[in-house]
């Protein structure tokens, strides 16, 4: 290989990771898609996480690999969330496609600095999402109000400038911990019963600070009409 594409291939190793992890959408639109779901969303959490590794490893950050990231996580969240979406149909599909508007919003807003400061990352949502379905087999469940309710709240965390920095795959700042995580999304959808084990803290953690946060804006806005009343 000349030297010259081993430069260029090392210096955008994580942005082919990016891209790479969106190729395999194309699935979904195959005549099986909806077995392929829960392994997009394993598989699209690893290489979003991995591509951010190659590149503080690699020492490679650029804003150009920043904003593909930001694109990627948009295109592959949105579409994975409208083909949830469609599936269940109804009231699913409407609130799928308030969480795919505001992932899309999400991810071009984080590309102007001081846009968006907060909120919750759209792979929360995927990795929710997944959780639903793993648990709705789990328990035999349906899941449809749970995706509602999941694609709602995300609509409002994802937009809003709340301080959502300490869910736990936010603190998740070593690589080690990280390659853990993905290995036990992994695991649970080759045997769903453990799911219960990560969903639990993933998504109580979660709850927690939009119940706070929500609290803390409704506080507030009931505060300020109060002075502009006296």
């Amino acid at each position: 290989m000349p030297n010259a594409l081993k430069h260029w291939v090392h210096q955008n190793l994580a942005n082919i990771v990016s891209i790479l992890g969106v190729l395999p959408l194309c699935l979904l639109f195959t005549e099986d898609a909806w077995l392929y779901v829960m392994p997009l969303i394993v598989y699209n959490n690893i290489m979003d996480d991995l591509d951010g590794i190659l590149a503080a490893k690699l020492n490679i950050r650029s804003q150009f690999g920043a904003h593909l990231d930001n694109v990627c996580d948009a295109v592959a969240h949105g579409f994975i969330a409208m083909f949830v979406g469609m599936h269940f149909g109804g009231f699913v599909l409407i609130a799928a496609l308030f969480a795919t508007a505001a992932a899309i919003w999400r991810s071009n807003a984080r590309l102007l600095p001081g846009v968006l400061d907060g909120g919750s990352a759209t792979n929360e949502l995927m990795r929710h999402v997944l959780f639903v379905l793993l648990l709705s087999q789990v328990f035999d469940v349906s899941p449809e109000g749970f995706l509602m309710v999941v694609f709602l709240m995300h609509s409002c965390s994802m937009v809003l400038p709340w301080d959502m920095s300490g869910l736990i795959r936010a603190r998740l700042s070593k690589a080690r911990y990280v390659v853990i995580l993905n290995l036990l999304l992994v695991v649970i959808c080759f045997i769903p019963e453990w799911s219960p084990v990560l969903a639990v803290p993933f998504v109580s953690v979660y709850l927690y600070y939009w119940f706070r946060n929500a609290w803390g804006w409704f506080s507030h806005r009931s505060a300020c009409q109060v002075t502009e009343s006296s």
